[in-house]
Formats: C-alpha cells, structure tokens, sequence
C-alpha cells in the first residue's frame, strides 16, 4: 500500500540521526565481517559487522564509518552506494535503514520498515538494487521502494500467492521486468505497470527457493540448489554447475561473480569460467567467504572473520588484507587495561553456560599496543576455550592471566601462552574438572571465575560447579591450596563464580551464583556469606563486585544492586548485611536501579560508579548512588548495544572503554587517579567559550583536596572536596546560576594543608 504524506511525515520526525560528540568519543571496532561489497567511482565500499570501509582504488587511502560517526549500532544486512547520488544506504536485520550523504557526511536513520505492521522477525532487508533513482529494498516480506534523492517511500509489493508475505532475496531489471528471486520461485513483472501492488500483475516461473537473480549480458541469470540458471523465454534451463550453495550473486560489467565459502567464481557472459579462487589460496587459516565484486584492475573479497582481501583480477595470487586495523571481534566480554596495553577476550558464557555463548567460543585474544592491535591465536592457547576475565600481575604487565570457563586457567608471558592449569597439572589442592579422568583432553570443563591477586601475590579463583574445595588460590612459587565453603552454602555443587576482588585487610569476595561470598584463610579460614539486610535472604546471581574509594563492597546481580557499608565489617562480626541504594524519583522513594541485571561495576578516581546492564546501556552514578551523572544508550550515544559486559577504565588519562556484544568504544571521562602532588594541576577547557556546555575539569589533584573557586573580588562560588584526581564544575555558583564572564581564582589545597596550589580559569559568556 502507498504511504501517505502524513504517515510519511510523522515516521521522518524520528528519522534524524542523533547528533554525536566524537571528540569525547573512540571507536574500537572490529573490520573482519564482511557482510556485503559495493562498487564506486574509483572506490570500493565494504560493510564489516557494524561499520564502512570505504577505499579509494587509486590512492590506497583507507576511511572508516561506525557508531562514533552516526551508524546504528544493529549489525548490517546489506549495502548498496550510488555513484549518481553519491550516498550509500545500508540495511539491517530489524529493517532499519540508515542513509548516509557522503558528500557532508550528515547520517539519516529511517524506521519506516520496523514501523510496518508485520511480524518483526521478517523485516530484515536482503538486497538493494538502484533503477533511476529509486531504491528497491529486497526484504524478507516483500520489496519496497524508496527515493534515495528525496527519502520518500514509494510502494510496497507483497507479491506472495494471494498477495500474501514472500522473502525477497535479490531483484534486477532486464528489458523493462522488474525480476524477484524469493523462496517461491522467480516472480516478474513490467516495470512500468502503475499497479504493481497487486500480486495478479506478477507472473510466477517456478515455485523453488532461488538464492539470487542480476542481469548479465543479454539475458536473466538466477541461481538456485547450486545451479545457475538462465531465462529463456518464460523456462530456466542450466548454464553451469557450482561446487557449494551461492552466498552472493552479482554481474559487474562483463563478470558474473559467484561467491561459495570456499570460492569465488568468475564467468565470462559465455558462462565460460574465466577464474576460480579459492579459500585455500588466502595467506590465513580457516577462511570463509562471503561476498566478492570487481572495481577494476582488481577483485576485492570479503571473509567471514578474516576481513577484505584484494588481488588483480588478471590471475594473481597475491592477495592483500585491506582491512582497518582492530580487535579480531567484536563480541567484547571482558577488558583490561594496563599501563602500556589494552587487552580483550571475546568471551564467555550465557547464565554461566559456556555452551549457550558462542557454542564453546573457540577464539585469540587481541592486545592494543602502540596504536596498533595484536592477536594470539586460538591455535596457541592450548586449546581454551570460553576465555572471559583477564588479570593483570600487578608487578609486572607482561604477565597475564586469563580465565577460561570452560579449560582452566591460562598464563601468558610477553604475550606467549605458557601454559594451561587445569586439573592434570595442579597437584591434589588444584583445579577440579566436572569431568573425571575425560577421555578427550580437549574437554576438560573446569570453569574458573574471575581472578584477582592478593597482597601476598597470591592469586585467587572460584571453580564453579565444585562442591568440595571450589575456591583456589595460586602462589608465587607455584604451590596451589584449595579451600571448601564450611558448609555455609547449600547446594555447593550448583554454585558459578563470576568474580573475585581483594580488599584492605586480604579478604577475599567472590560474586556467585549463590550469593556474595566473604573468605580470608588469614582469619581461620573464616567464610561469610552476605545477606539482604531488607529480608536476611541471600542475593543470588552475583556478577561483579567491586570496592570503592571509602572500602564499601558495591555488589550487582541480575536483580540491581547491593551495597555493604565497609570491608571491616568481616573482621568484627558473622553476619554482614547489604543495602540498596535508596533514591528519591519524583517524590517518590525507590531502589537504584530496581530489577535491573548488572554485569559490571566500575570505580573511577572521583568514586563515581559505573555499572554497566544487560538491556540498558551504561549508568554513571555519583558517589553515593545518589545522582545519576550519565546514562548512555543507543539512542543517546554512539554506543553501539545496550547489552554491555564490561567496563574499564584508564587511571591515567580517565578513558572509560565498554565492551558489548557488538563493539567496543570508549568515552574521555573525566575522573582521573589521585596523584601524589600537586605540581601536574591543570584545568580545561580554559578559557569557557560561550558556545561551550560542559563542565570544567580540575585535574592531577590528590585525593581529599580541597578546591574552592571564587571570582575575582574574592567571592566564593564553587567549593569541593577531591575523591580522586579529577573534580568537575559545572560553573554555576554553588548550583543556583550560571556565573557571569570574567577570570576565576582557583585555590587547591591538601587534606593536610602542606601544599597548596593557585590557578585561574577565564569564562566567556
């Protein structure tokens, strides 16, 4: 049915892009999904998972598009860029457009198609093709026409028996037919028809389930079951024979390129085979093709994992990985920061089972190092498999450890892996395996939580599904001990441990299924499981906790957060209690963040908490929980999911990385670590335009530093007291009003009052 004006009108009102600060913002993306090729003027334009790569042919110069940029975060279905236009449209899974003018860069994203009123699971967009300035969107109910010029939708063609719902997988034009290859055979019909919205003016060939269909020469050329067929008349007959299943099916000038997951073929327009590459011929393991196309003099192929690849199309077999540099994937699970480094794994586990999350992910590791990412294989790791939590040996950075929920405990030295600790080399007091003496060592199933390191360099774990001695501890020297829960847990057989953090006194607190666990072995290995201090029960599924600046315990689960008011509290009692964060919302008293799944809880410098969710993006909370600072989602930010598994941040620069199920970015935060002097005090931006609307940044303070601003008559308008090494100002006087132009005195003093330091800050209205 044609859209109206008004309907058109009402659904453009959302279609704006949100407009995005990329200075406060760094993309860390993985470029090695190709998910679909198109063809410019002097440029090849390759859509990874979430992101553009776009080439120029001639120079070599290489551009990115991602989230930071204004794309949607949604993982890309299909891409198409007009040359005439010079805009490239892309196409995702829930039909959600984006329409990109590369002329000014401006991204405009349409919802037009997830607005339908059709199941949503079969609104995916499959294919662009480009008549005349119109756009036909090939999607899993039916195709749908949209002015790229003016972005306004044409007519939609529900071409199914009955003018019922058909999956559209490609069309083209020939001889004035518009040709659909859908799941019920090839269906066509005039292109000029004004009435195309009724099934009865489309003719049906065949009712099999063809993969694709172009124009190629002088005919129709489709591909179904392995073989490509060609029009004559109203009748398919065979033209050639592939090995494997079509997965992209185009015609580029005189070239019909076929892409296999092993190969990709060229035929001339005789059908002759002109080249067959194969996966076998790439320079890396494992490859996988995905789509493949021609700008010439050269072929550029995309991969399934491995990224774009380009050679000469004249038959040499020197092929190049074009790809921007980045992390081999996307699915970040868990990140680590280092003073020289960033680490990641990709994960996991879904509800503590490694089965349900990637089906046993089998993948490297990536390291961010001088600007430039690094991989360790799978093929070096011993076999470890579900890698989710990196530790860092505090003493040297060099050394890491990495948890496998699934294989043990892996140790990498100057990023070589080591060796694999897992039940056949930890002695009696090591690892346990839920699987006796197993018949394939490469399953083991030892799944270790998160690690952490004690003041005795002791490094601490919890094994899930252990009902003995589930708690392990590594020593320097190499000797393991294994601890049991002294009976204070039922059901110890079905406990997960999910992390570890140590605090002053060298107790240790593990996140578990079945609650917050507190152990110190230096107290008689005492054990103290902690309770709701609303109802004395035990807050179950424990993902993270972690401690802040003032020795508090911030806990999360799958239903919110808990807060234990003081480490010390193990040392003086048997029970300890937790709160919730009670907060006042619109007059009304509620828990912090009531229900929510946590998944990460981070301190910065300032003791700000950052907690990250599983559906609703990222929360930044004052001190205290009281405030909330910032919220990040996919509509507010360039974050890419709401789904975010973990949060790191830099201690030096304030950089806070997130990690989620489809990319990894990072925003210049603010707080900072507390240094040890005053003499590195800086404050920016200085001066404050009128344009700008932030705040204003005090940092290299030391902690409990006393900061009070007055203008310079010596009026007092903002005082503050440092919880680490930054503090913000929002240069109102004392939160009433916004303070007028003119320079400002800061004095900085220290808890003690043995230093001091003066700086000014001008702001211009």
């Amino acid at each position: 049915m044609k859209h109206s004006l008004l309907v058109f009108l009402s659904f453009f009102a959302v279609q704006n892009a949100i407009s995005q600060n990329s200075q406060l913002w760094k993309g860390y993306f993985s470029y090695n999904d190709i998910r679909d090729l198109s063809e410019g003027t002097n440029a090849i334009f390759a859509a990874s998972q979430n992101a553009l790569i776009n080439q120029n042919t001639l120079s070599g110069e290489l551009k990115t598009l991602n989230t930071i940029d204004g794309l949607s975060g949604e993982f890309i279905t299909a891409m198409h860029h007009s040359n005439g236009l010079n805009k490239t449209i892309f196409g995702y899974e829930s039909g959600l457009l984006s329409v990109r003018n590369d002329n000014d860069g401006t991204i405009v994203n349409v919802v037009d198609i997830i607005s339908k009123l059709i199941p949503t699971n079969i609104k995916r967009v499959n294919h662009f093709m480009e008549y005349e300035g119109i756009i036909y969107i090939s999607c899993n109910f039916g195709i749908v026409q949209y002015n790229l010029n003016t972005l306004v939708f044409g007519d939609t063609y529900f071409i199914g028996n009955g003018g019922a719902q058909l999956k559209v997988k490609q069309t083209a034009i020939f001889e004035g037919k518009i040709y659909a290859a859908t799941n019920r055979g090839v269906r066509y019909a005039s292109i000029t028809n004004p009435n195309l919205i009724d099934f009865n003016q489309w003719t049906t060939t065949d009712n099999k389930n063809w993969d694709g269909i172009v124009a190629f020469g002088n005919k129709i050329v489709g591909t179904q079951s392995g073989y490509v067929q060609s029009l004559n008349g109203t009748v398919f007959s065979d033209s050639a024979y592939l090995i494997e299943l079509a997965i992209d099916f185009r015609a580029v000038n005189d070239n019909l390129i076929i892409t296999t997951p092993n190969h990709v073929l060229i035929y001339t327009t005789t059908f002759l085979l002109a080249r067959d590459i194969t996966s076998s011929q790439i320079p890396e393991t494992n490859v996988q093709f995905s789509c493949a196309t021609i700008v010439t003099p050269k072929i550029y192929i995309g991969t399934t994992g491995k990224g774009l690849y380009t050679s000469l199309v004249s038959g040499a077999l020197n092929f190049e990985n074009i790809s921007p540099d980045g992390p081999s994937r996307n699915n970040v699970f868990n990140i680590k920061k280092t003073p020289s480094s960033l680490w990641t794994v990709f994960g996991g586990y879904n509800n503590y089972d490694p089965y349900l999350y990637d089906g046993l992910s089998q993948h490297g590791i990536s390291k961010l190092i001088d600007n430039k990412w690094k991989t360790i294989p799978y093929s070096s790791l011993f076999g470890a498999r579900a890698l989710s939590r990196i530790t860092i040996d505090p003493d040297n950075e060099n050394i890491v450890f990495i948890s496998s929920h699934f294989s043990g405990l892996l140790k990498i030295e100057n990023d070589i892996p080591t060796i694999l600790y897992n039940n056949t080399n930890t002695g009696p007091n090591g690892l346990r395996s839920l699987v006796s003496n197993p018949p394939n060592p490469n399953y083991i199933d030892i799944r270790v939580g998160g690690t952490a390191f004690d003041k005795n360099k002791k490094l601490w774990m919890g094994t899930g599904l252990i009902a003995t001695v589930p708690i392990n501890s590594l020593s320097p020297d190499g000797t393991w001990q294994a601890f049991g829960l002294q009976n204070k847990i039922q059901s110890p057989q079905f406990n997960y441990y999910s992390s570890v953090v140590v605090d002053k006194n060298n107790t240790k607190w593990f996140g578990t299924y079945l609650g917050l666990i507190g152990f110190n072995e230096e107290q008689n290995n005492k054990l103290i499981v902690v309770k709701d201090g609303f109802n004395s029960s035990v807050v179950k599924d424990i993902r993270v906790a972690t401690i802040d600046n003032r020795n508090q315990i911030w806990y999360g689960s799958n239903e919110g957060i808990r807060v234990v008011s003081s480490v010390d509290n193990f040392l003086s009692g048997e029970e300890i209690e937790a709160e919730p964060i009670i907060i006042e919302e619109d007059g009304i008293a509620q828990e912090l963040l009531y229900q929510q799944s946590i998944y990460d809880i981070v301190v910065d410098g300032a003791n700000n908490k950052w907690v990250a969710t599983s559906d609703s993006g990222v929360f930044q909370f004052s001190s205290n929980g009281q405030k909330t600072l910032n919220h990040f989602t996919i509509k507010n930010s360039p974050l890419p999911s709401n789904l975010v598994y973990d949060i790191e941040i830099d201690p030096v620069t304030g950089e806070v990385f997130f990690g989620t199920d489809k990319g990894m970015i990072s925003y210049k935060g603010s707080a900072t670590s507390a240094k040890n002097n005053l003499d590195n005090v800086y404050i920016y931006p200085n001066p404050i335009r009128p344009e700008f609307e932030g705040t204003v940044k005090i940092s290299g303070l030391i902690d409990k530093a006393t900061i009070k601003i007055a203008d310079i008559e010596g009026n007092l308008v903002h005082e503050a007291k440092s919880e680490g090494g930054t503090i913000e100002w929002d240069t109102t006087a004392f939160g009433k009003y916004k303070v007028a132009s003119g320079v400002y005195m800061v004095f900085i003093s220290a808890q003690d009052g043995q230093e001091v330091k003066v700086k000014k800050v001008m702001i211009v209205r």
